[in-house]
Formats: structure tokens, sequence, C-alpha cells
């Protein structure tokens, strides 16, 4: 014993440590419990959103309440004239703090491509873009994703979007805001081809959404997902979790799942958000939705232990 401590000094400074080390392990523990964070893409839910059953607004609530995911990603079309809109953006603010939802990204779709040849219809496309930065920055979201179309030769798109997304991404610098892009066909669904577009803009505020499924680059190619994923990922600042079909054992038919999440979390250290993207047929778009999230669960089950 110490001899400048009286007895109950020294056993109540001995519980504090031990009290310390537990609450240490205990936290060692959470972290290895959640290799990675789960959200929901909305567009898991196009068609009830399409259908008027679902309205944007509640998307939030929906997410927390009937699909059990705490955090969210828009896509622009379910809200395409909101952009601007405080009174509208403000209200999606409330209703994700209301539900204890965390508003992550905004995918963004038809404003034109940022690869565009002409130069004029690349500006355009980057401009169109804008609004959609300072949506994101309100909401507090982290990213907007993109898309890198263009056409020509394969090392002209690559410049072509190298440029677009450059000037995009300057523009977003100023908000602290990333943009991102997805494997969403045509040069993109190669991962190479993305990878060296990443090279090119060579913007810390640029980088990659890999997602599982979408390595179709034409109708006659198509890009190893696998391999794709591991190109994109060191530029990843989110993921996309594609699913289809299901077989009785709850794993996806077209990704092994424990391989790509070992790609993801343990060959490129990443441990952010991993988006439920369910695009599948046969049964519901909540169900879908469940057993992707179950999916995820078991992965990182596995891979924390």
């Amino acid at each position: 014993m110490p001899m400048h401590l009286g007895r109950r000094q020294f056993l109540q400074s001995m519980a504090a440590a031990g009290a310390g080390l537990a609450l240490g392990s205990q936290l060692v523990a959470a972290e290895k419990a959640a290799p990675f964070k789960i959200s929901l893409a909305e567009w898991s839910l196009h068609r009830t959103l399409r259908s008027g059953k679902l309205d944007n607004l509640d998307f939030a609530k929906t997410a927390k309440e009937t699909c059990g995911v705490e955090a969210i990603e828009y896509v622009n079309q379910f809200f395409k004239d909101k952009a601007k809109d405080e009174k509208y953006l403000a209200e999606l603010n409330k209703r994700a703090a209301d539900n204890g939802v965390t508003q992550v990204l905004i995918m963004c779709d038809g404003e034109g491509q940022l690869g565009a040849p002409d130069e004029a219809a690349r500006k355009k496309a980057v401009e169109n873009h804008h609004k959609w930065v300072e949506a994101a920055k309100t909401l507090g979201c982290h990213s907007i994703r993109v898309n890198a179309a263009s056409s020509g030769s394969y090392e002209e798109q690559m410049k072509l979007a190298a440029d677009g997304l450059a000037q995009l991404s300057e523009f977003a610098k100023g908000f602290d805001m990333n943009v991102i892009v997805e494997n969403h066909g045509g040069l993109s669904s190669n991962g190479a081809w993305l990878a060296g577009v990443m090279k090119a803009v060579d913007m810390e505020n640029c980088g990659t959404l890999p997602d599982f499924g979408n390595f179709r680059v034409s109708n006659e190619e198509m890009y190893d997902r696998y391999k794709g994923v591991d190109e994109l990922m060191p530029y990843a600042k989110a993921v996309s979790a594609k699913t289809h079909n299901f077989d009785d054992e709850g794993n996806e038919t077209n990704t092994d799942y424990f391989k790509m999440m070992d790609i993801v979390v343990n060959k490129h250290n990443y441990h952010g958000f991993v988006g439920i993207e369910w695009e599948g047929g046969g049964i519901g778009e909540v169900e879908g939705i469940i057993a992707t999230r179950k999916l995820l669960e078991r992965c990182a089950e596995k891979l924390s232990a």
C-alpha cells in the first residue's frame, strides 16, 4: 500500500482503476462489434415512393421504425424541385432529428454529364450540381453522390470526367463537402478506369462510392465485382451494398457478402457507412431491406469475431 494513502483511499482508487479498465474493455468490445455503420439508400424504396404510398418527408421515420436503420441516403429525384427550398430542407432536418436519424448523403442524377465532351455542357452540368452541394450542407450530409458519364475513347472519357469532377469538387470544398462517384454503367463500371479518374482529379474531397452490383460496362462486358470494389476502395467515402436475391440461408445470390465485406473492412480498413440498396423483386421492398440489413449484421458479427 502506498505510504501516503489510507486504507479507504487505497481501496477507492483500486475500485476506480478497476472500473476504468472494465469501461475500457467494454469500449473495445463495442468497437469490435461495429466494424462499419449501416445506412439505407432511398432507392431501396423507389417503388413505394413512386406509387405515392411514401413521401420523401417520411423517409427518416420509415428507415428507423420500419426498417431498423438509423442513417439515410437521399435520392434527389424524390425531392427534385426542393434543393433550394429552405422550409422543406428544415422540415427534413426536423424529422431526421425527431427520429434520431443521421442524414449521410444525397445521390444526384439527371443533372447532366459531368464528363460531357462539349465544354459548355460540362460546365452546365457542374453548375447544376451546385444546388445539391448546398442542400447536402444544409442537411448535415458529408457527400453528394454523382455520376461520371462521358463519351469518347477510354483516355478521352477519363480526362473529361476528371475535369468535370475537379470543377465540382473545387466548388464543394468551400462547403466542406465530398463529391463521390458511383460505378454506375459505362466506363464508370470499370474499376481501373474510375480509379484512374480519381488519380487524375487528385483532390481530398473527391472520392468513390463502390456499389457491389453495378459492374456492367456494356451489354457484352461485365467487370469482376470483387476486383472492382478492391480498386475503388482506396478512394471510398461511402459504400453501396446492392442486393437483388437471397437464398434460403439469407445470403445474396449474386455477391458473396462475407468475401466482399472482408475486402471493404479488413483489406481497406473502411469503417464508415455501408448503404443498403435493395433492387430485387419477389419480396417487398421492406422485406428486401431487412434481409440486407440482417446479412450485413451477420458480416459485422463475423468481422468482429
